[in-house]
């Protein structure tokens, strides 16, 4: 969007362009950091239809546009937080945009001038969605997981029966004058992280979903289950892989009916599971109510509705609720063929679905009811496929309620289907009902029905569809500016487009991997067709009667039947070694020597052994070509982790955080080291990677000496955090006992390689039996039992790429410098030690500016012209001059595009197009 004037361009010498360059610009190595946040509501109207605002996600901005008959005309682009994810137009002149890693709202005003941010709103962890409500709808619902470093409670990490998914609401004409804003409540639902909003015509219900739903299912710990396999009551079969080989002794996994915990032969293991899962998906709130609260009783929430929640929206005639789902099927198992086992789920791991919810009543609807998964491997596109739907995402209604639009983000497609049909499940899938969008992976649609148009965001090219609802053909396309590398914008649809990715057109990588990250699900996704392979990872060096490789002298191997096993995320792989929880996707051939990067370990060949997936476990005809594996495996290994949000912003850890990083580091274990020994922590290791892909973050790529049934990988721990939620151990783990019946939960995946451990404190435990962990006291006494909750508060604040300040924002204006002030100095501190970039973005003198923090206390304007002015500068220039900065920490070496240069060309944005007739001079805010 942004078009440097071609005569500031001509005029730009050569000499001047060099200078330009002194201002950190050295920074630009790394300009761009990919985090692959899932998009909620991208669109949005303004309540006249003139105006269409849009996040642009990878820009960090909010783009406006003129909705005029000849179609979408750029008006501003408005700077906001980091990862925009949804927008919400309150009036004609005001919009909030929820910034998911910044863990802010920004409200937006628009003027005459463009726009800018006028106030930040602070709240938990990864805001999602948004909506208003209430009388009036002059209160804002925020979706936001129950944590973060802005929350004002404890979140309880430690105590089982909390929920976990929050709803902030506030009332958008009274803010409040502390920093982060006063909300009217915050709304503890019982779930895990949320996600979805949706809000009656009338504004007095408001419903949020939970994101990671789950669908009861859980696992039995191994040393629960009898040896000997499926004979004598323990793993269903089969029990050999077609060797003939004996798998190893697993963990087995089970769903809870309500009653019961069965497993897929329909066995009870009620009595090993000492908790319950109610599987409360998507709450009712009371909007109207003060302060708004969930809605009490039975009416309060809906279960059943689906395993990952999406999106939501309200049918205003007649009142029902349309969820946009997946199901998980892990209840079936084994990729393959299927041959010597007799099953798999080879092209059938989810279906994508809409859920109707009525009065009481929670009604699923498979959208692609017409496949026939008996048949596998057809090669795609093929008259079957091109009917699917995969990944349904956002939704719109028409105003008559008989309509229903939905954005089919695995299919680059969108559905329209009758309300009717839906409901009554009546429907026929086909590609008469479908609308075909030229950009890739639809996320979020507004309707507009006075100009008989949609307007949808298409994610893979970042850019907005208009589709003419009476022709249902795209008639126009509008791109917006995207800093991201061309590399992840070649590889990013691998990872989520259905019609390419199977047989069926209905699942790729990312229906287990949403957005880059997993599915709070375990899956048995053995193969008893498949072949033992030799393993010939390194294994972490103990003792040396355990053997010369360390391996106690037991069988490292990898077998085919491996059990159930946790998805992964597949942020942070690269610089952290093979892939898959046992390490056994690796380009290694024989034992490599050290980690990494002289060749030892090879991240992109390692991914690269994944490709096989695509036949074995989605179905499709062949693999992918070397060329296209290549660009997936491009996009792939630059996803990063958000920063931790349990660790403080300052980085620093809290005494008991700190007890339990010393006992991590310092205590030596019976094998002659440390946890970190094996879990290594060293954010320095490997520079040459880059800020954001160097360091060690609980592994160093070898293998676990502890065998346990699979010769894991050492695991890395920067996202314990997420895995939060299951309490209830029906076994004793070390000198810890099992768990008395703990009652409903929210999550029923906890920690470790299967997700059988509930609590870091049990897996802590485990290291009871070790003499020297005896001695010191951890079994038995008050000083152990608190070495080993501190060690857990320590690895749920573990390190990570990012520091926790990174994404974080304060607004300045004139009225709230003390109240700001504390904010900007703690935001420059990290800045001075190198955990981010410091920029300011706003107005000063009713001109846009933009200033890129440089050290000692100056910051840089983004005209050339001006040189560095202090920090005390900037912020009398806000009170003088009724000015409005937004402060924002970003990645290391993003500073110089996000904040003053947005296009990297050496031309800084004030002195580019309309800016440089309009010079400013800061120094008379000192005179």
């Amino acid at each position: 969007m942004k078009a440097p004037s071609t005569a500031i361009r001509r005029g730009i010498s050569t000499v001047m362009l060099t200078a330009m360059l002194f201002v950190s610009f050295t920074a630009s190595a790394n300009p761009f950091t990919l985090f692959e946040s899932g998009q909620v509501r991208p669109l949005a109207l303004s309540p006249n239809g003139r105006l269409l605002f849009a996040v642009n996600t990878p820009d960090n901005r909010l783009e406006v546009f003129q909705v005029e008959s000849s179609g979408l005309t750029h008006r501003t682009s408005i700077p906001v937080g980091l990862e925009p994810v949804a927008v919400a137009a309150r009036t004609n002149e005001e919009v909030w945009v929820v910034n998911h890693l910044s863990d802010s709202v920004s409200v937006v005003r628009l003027d005459s001038a463009g726009g800018t941010v006028v106030r930040t709103l602070l709240v938990g962890d990864e805001p999602r969605d948004i909506v208003f409500g209430g009388t009036g709808r002059k209160r804002a619902f925020i979706t936001a997981a129950h944590r973060g470093q802005n929350v004002p409670f404890d979140p309880q990490l430690t105590t089982e029966g909390v929920g976990r998914a929050d709803v902030w609401v506030f009332d958008a004409d009274n803010l409040g004058a502390s920093l982060g804003g006063n909300p009217l409540n915050i709304i503890t639902l019982f779930g895990d992280t949320p996600r979805a909003l949706a809000v009656t015509p009338d504004g007095s219900r408001v419903y949020a979903a939970v994101f990671h739903s789950g669908n009861r299912s859980s696992v039995v710990h191994e040393s629960l289950v009898p040896n000997g396999g499926e004979a004598a009551g323990g793993v269903p079969g089969p029990n050999t892989n077609i060797q003939g080989i004996p798998a190893p002794e697993t963990s087995v996994l089970v769903r809870y009916n309500g009653q019961d915990w069965l497993d897929v032969l329909g066995r009870s293991w009620t009595a090993q599971m000492p908790f319950s899962l109610p599987d409360k998906d998507v709450f009712a709130i009371n909007a109207n109510a003060n302060p708004p609260v969930q809605v009490s009783g039975s009416a309060g929430f809906y279960t059943g509705v689906g395993t990952i929640l999406f999106n939501m929206a309200v049918n205003p005639v007649n009142g029902k609720v349309y969820v946009s789902n997946t199901e998980g099927r892990n209840d079936l198992r084994f990729e393959g063929p299927g041959v010597f086992g007799g099953q798999t789920l080879r092209g059938h791991i989810h279906e994508s679905r809409i859920t109707v919810l009525g009065a009481g009543s929670v009604a699923p609807r498979h959208l692609n009811k017409h496949i026939n998964y008996d048949v596998c491997c057809a090669p795609a596109p093929n008259a079957e496929s091109e009917k699917s739907l995969a990944q349904p995402l956002g939704m719109a209604v028409t105003a008559d309620g008989a309509t229903l639009y939905v954005a089919a983000f695995g299919s680059s497609k969108l559905g329209v289907y009758s309300t009717a049909a839906l409901e009554a499940d009546t429907f026929v899938p086909s590609t008469a009902n479908q609308i075909e969008l030229s950009g890739g992976g639809p996320t979020g649609l507004v309707l507009d029905e006075a100009r008989g148009r949609l307007y949808v965001l298409t994610r893979f090219d970042n850019a907005i569809s208009v589709v003419n609802t009476t022709s249902r053909q795209e008639v126009a396309h509008v791109s917006m500016f995207s800093p991201e590398p061309a590399d992840v914008v070649a590889g990013r649809s691998f990872l989520y487009d259905a019609r390419n990715s199977s047989s069926h057109g209905d699942s790729s990588c990312g229906s287990c991997h949403i957005f880059g990250d997993f599915d709070s699900l375990t899956w048995d996704l053995g193969n008893p067709d498949g072949l033992v392979k030799a393993n010939f990872n390194p294994v972490v060096p103990v003792l040396p009667e355990f053997g010369p490789d360390g391996t106690f002298g037991q069988d490292t191997s990898f077998h085919p039947l491996k059990g159930p096993l946790a998805t992964q995320s597949l942020r942070g792989m690269a610089n952290h070694g093979a892939m898959h929880w046992r390490g056994d996707r690796t380009a290694g051939d024989s034992a490599p020597s050290v980690q990494p990067n002289g060749g030892a370990y090879d991240e992109a060949a390692a991914f690269k052994q994944f490709n096989p997936a695509f036949m074995d476990l989605l179905g499709r005809s062949s693999q992918l070509t070397p060329e296209e594996m290549e660009k997936f495996t491009q996009f792939i290994l630059q996803v990063v982790y958000p920063p931790n949000p349990i660790r403080n912003l300052d980085n620093s850890l809290t005494p008991e955080q700190q007890a339990g990083r010393d006992f991590f580091f310092g205590t030596t274990s019976f094998f002659h080291g440390s946890c970190e020994s094996c879990h290594r922590v060293d954010v320095n290791a490997n520079p040459e990677e880059g800020p954001l892909f160097k360091g060690f973050f609980g592994t160093d790529g070898k293998s676990s000496f502890d065998a346990e049934p699979l010769f894991p990988k050492v695991p890395h721990l920067r996202n314990m955090y997420q895995k939060v939620g299951m309490f209830g151990a029906g076994f004793p783990f070390g000198t810890s006992p099992a768990d008395t019946f703990l009652g409903d939960q929210v999550r029923g995946i906890g920690f470790n390689s299967d997700g059988a451990i509930p609590t870091l404190f049990h897996f802590n435990s485990g290291f009871d039996f070790d003499p020297i962990f005896n001695a010191v006291g951890i079994p038995h006494t008050p000083e152990g039992f608190a070495a080993k909750k501190n060690m857990e508060l320590y690895m749920l604040a573990f390190e990570s790429n990012l520091a926790p300040i990174v994404g974080q924002q304060v607004t300045l204006t004139p009225a709230n410098a003390a109240v700001a002030g504390p904010r900007i100095n703690l935001l420059r501190q990290r800045a001075n030690a190198g955990e981010c970039d410091l920029v300011a973005k706003g107005r000063i003198s009713g001109h846009a500016v933009g200033f890129l923090y440089v050290g000692g206390g100056q910051f840089k304007l983004d005209r050339q012209a001006q040189a560095p002015v202090s920090d005390a500068v900037v912020r009398q220039a806000v009170a003088q001059r009724n000015g409005v900065l937004t402060y924002t920490c970003t990645p290391p070496g993003s500073g110089t595009r996000i904040g003053i240069d947005r296009d990297l060309d050496g031309i800084l944005d004030g002195d580019e197009g309309a800016a440089v007739s309009a010079p400013l001079d800061l120094r008379v805010a000192t005179e």
